[in-house]
């Protein structure tokens, strides 16, 4: 039995953090779905600005947009939302087999709207309309700015892919504001099953800190972080709020597992993924890591629910001079801008290429 698999069946959803046009038209993605046990996929503004500045495959239609387009922001929306509705079509069979649960897609806000909270909700509303399918997600960060727009949307039945989650604390206000959201829809009478996934960043951890602690304590810090997160999310389930919200016809919000590829070049290709099976979770990892996981994974055992060593590993970080609360407030600051950048580049490149096609 493939990783892929035995991961699949052990409860946690694996999703392809990646979609390009070349995906969807090679019949590589379908593949995925069929061979590698893949039940969904997140995408974000660098993946698109890769696919578009390396290769031709967009030419045709932003040729053919071109014209129309009332900006380049509103010509990649198009794109986007042309790729999202051909691979929620194919993840269509997975969400309705899972009632809702599996088979999503995302599609990411503006990240130049992450300290807007009115225009994000705005722009999610318009998006979610958009997209014309059931099972399309819309990326919300869960900056300060971002969790009044994740109640909103929640309340306004957008399902929401909480995004730029790095810690524990983090995760607690995205869930908190999914939940009110929830309630609020069922003191209106509204139908409380809206969909959202709440993404925990963990690579980013271990980068920030290499070379400032101990040769032993290398790679460990993103995995701690997670298991101290995945710890709050198997409290909060049994709270006497979530059992309220899920009597009264709600789903619980799972949690995800992002930024799964390895960056440390001396470390194993799956070191997360091996590292972060766990029921009822959702890792999306690149394609090279996808391919490394059907290739030679080993997938043996599941993440505790009382967070394992990870107090005791933090406190080993803490001893080392790392600031695990500041580091999180800083990392989340980081992939703010470090999106608005990508962003940029993005429409710069769609600009370009628009340009020489003229």
């Amino acid at each position: 039995m493939k990783a892929t698999q035995k991961l699949h069946e052990m409860g946690q959803s694996l999703w392809l953090d990646n979609i390009t046009r070349g995906l969807l038209t090679s019949g590589t993605l379908r593949r995925y779905i069929q061979e590698f046990s893949v039940t969904g996929l997140t995408s974000n503004p660098t993946i698109f600005d890769h696919a578009i500045k390396n290769g031709s495959d967009y030419d045709a239609a932003i040729r053919q947009r071109l014209p129309d387009s009332k900006s380049v922001e509103a010509l990649f929306f198009a794109l986007a939302l042309e790729d999202l509705a051909q691979a929620a079509d194919l993840f269509r069979p997975i969400h309705e087999q899972t009632n809702g649960v599996d088979g999503w897609v995302s599609l990411e806000v503006s990240p130049a709207l992450a300290h807007d909270t009115k225009n994000t909700l705005a722009a999610a509303k318009e998006l979610h309309a958009r997209g014309m399918r059931p099972n399309i997600y819309i990326k919300i960060p869960g900056t300060s700015a971002g969790l009044p727009a994740i109640e909103e949307a929640i309340f306004a039945g957008v399902p929401v892919n909480v995004t730029l989650l790095f810690s524990r604390e983090q995760y607690v206000a995205a869930a908190e504001a999914y939940l009110r959201g929830i309630e609020r829809r069922i003191a209106a009478g509204l139908n409380p099953d809206v969909s959202s996934v709440a993404s925990m960043f963990i690579s980013r951890w271990d980068v920030a800190v290499t070379g400032k602690v101990p040769e032993n304590l290398r790679n460990q810090l993103g995995i701690a972080v997670a298991k101290r997160t995945y710890k709050a999310y198997r409290t909060l389930l049994d709270t006497p709020l979530c059992q309220r919200v899920l009597n009264a016809g709600a789903r619980p919000q799972r949690l995800l597992w992002a930024s799964t590829g390895t960056k440390d070049p001396s470390a194993s290709d799956l070191l997360y993924i091996e590292a972060l099976a766990a029921p009822f979770t959702v890792n999306t990892m690149p394609e090279g890591t996808l391919n490394a996981l059907a290739d030679h994974g080993n997938v043996e055992s599941v993440l505790p629910a009382h967070g394992g060593d990870c107090e005791e590993v933090l406190s080993r970080f803490a001893k080392a001079g790392i600031d695990i609360d500041a580091l999180a407030g800083q990392l989340q600051d980081e992939g703010a801008n470090s999106f608005v950048k990508s962003w940029k580049d993005l429409l710069a490149c769609i600009a370009s290429k628009g340009e020489s096609l003229r």
